[in-house]
């Protein structure tokens, strides 16, 4: 594979980052709350409005976009702490380092906001999840939520994992 290249999308780019996130819905409508079909209907308004409320980050190979992810506000309650979100790669591209760059860069657009803190939250059942955001240093919280991807009522959850972004980072890999 070429080399993967990472970038954020400015407000004018909403139809690329459109373009993008419709694909990840059609591609893999389990992991998101959002359907194709109500946010294909959604219009520029909401498109713009998105891009300005957080980060977009595009993942590129050979001018091919790959892969997307978010970076966006935690809540009033954890002002010192940012978290990563929308994170998607292509089936074709998996496995290729795209989510590694992608999370790479998403922990750098946070350490230059003032961030001491990335939150990325992932199914408690997606053992693959939990492993790869372990693996780059996200530790998990004892914060957990029901899943919102499928009913409140079944009983999976997400917990939040986060990862330091300042001082001793115990060997993380650089961003």
């Amino acid at each position: 594979m070429s080399d993967i290249t990472v970038r954020p999308l400015g407000v004018e780019e909403w139809e690329q980052y459109r373009s993008v996130r419709l694909t990840a819905l059609a591609e893999s409508p389990e992991a998101f709350v959002a359907t194709q079909a109500a946010e294909e209907a959604e219009p520029e308004e909401f498109w713009r409005a998105r891009m300005e409320r957080s980060t977009r980050l595009l993942a590129e190979v050979d001018g091919e976009p790959v892969g997307i992810a978010s970076v966006g506000e935690v809540g009033e309650a954890k002002p010192e702490a940012a978290q990563l979100f929308g994170l998607f790669v292509r089936p074709e591209a998996r496995g290729s380092g795209v989510a590694t760059a992608l999370v790479r860069a998403g922990a750098r657009v946070a350490a230059e906001q003032g961030r001491s803190q990335l939150y990325y939250w992932v199914g408690t059942d997606n053992g693959r999840a939990v492993a790869f955001a372990s693996g780059f240093g996200f530790r998990p919280t004892g914060l957990r939520r029901p899943m919102r991807v499928v009913s409140e009522d079944d009983g999976e959850e997400e917990v939040a994992m986060t990862l330091p972004l300042s001082g001793d980072r115990g060997g993380i890999p650089n961003f």
